[in-house]
């Protein structure tokens, strides 16, 4: 949809952000734009660092909130809040987002204000596994059984020549192909 369609201009518009910035522009948006409806949907995820397991929090889609407002009466103050880089456009069309496509993902993420969905880890018996941390850094696994009331698994290692089940903290592991993981050594 062009500015100069005569047609609803009224919509759902992926907002672009400064990166990392997305929390902020979608509240400067909320208060000196004056949009009514601004989602920004983020995760919270722990992952190994060097100072051990830390939680961090992240936009669900990096560099972009979802803003409902006329296009035609609204566009010059979206683009003027802070930490807005611009409204997303293919040449001079701005694509609307579907109402149905915001709702299903605001009913993932039920605190409309905070809109922080917390992703943790499932680890079942039978699951490959990467060790993250300590000595066995880096080697790929099979998680055998869980120690129940703790926050330990065995896994079976090929250790000798022989196959021996170790017990590891559950913090140290991760899938393979996780997108947010980093394995360190000592």
């Amino acid at each position: 949809m062009s500015l100069s369609d005569e047609t609803f201009t009224e919509g759902w518009y992926c907002v672009r952000t400064k990166p990392k910035s997305e929390h902020l522009a979608a509240r400067n948006l909320k208060a000196f734009a004056n949009l009514d409806e601004v989602f920004c949907p983020r995760i919270r995820y722990e992952k190994s660092t060097r100072r051990g397991k830390v939680w961090f929090v992240e936009a669900l889609f990096p560099g972009y909130v979802f803003a409902k407002f006329d296009l035609r009466e609204d566009l010059r103050a979206v683009n003027a809040a802070s930490g807005v880089t611009g409204v997303l456009r293919f040449s001079d069309k701005y694509p609307v987002i579907g109402d149905a496509y915001i709702c299903e993902l605001k009913e993932e993420f039920p605190e409309e204000e905070k809109a922080i969905r917390i992703i943790e880890p499932t680890i079942e018996a039978g699951d490959d596994v990467i060790v993250t941390e300590g000595p066995m850094a880096g080697l790929q696994t099979v998680v055998t059984r869980l120690i129940s009331g703790q926050d330990r698994v065995a896994v079976l290692l090929d250790w000798l020549g022989q196959e021996r089940e170790a017990v590891v903290s559950m913090r140290s592991l991760t899938r393979p192909g996780e997108i947010r993981r980093e394995i360190r050594g000592n």
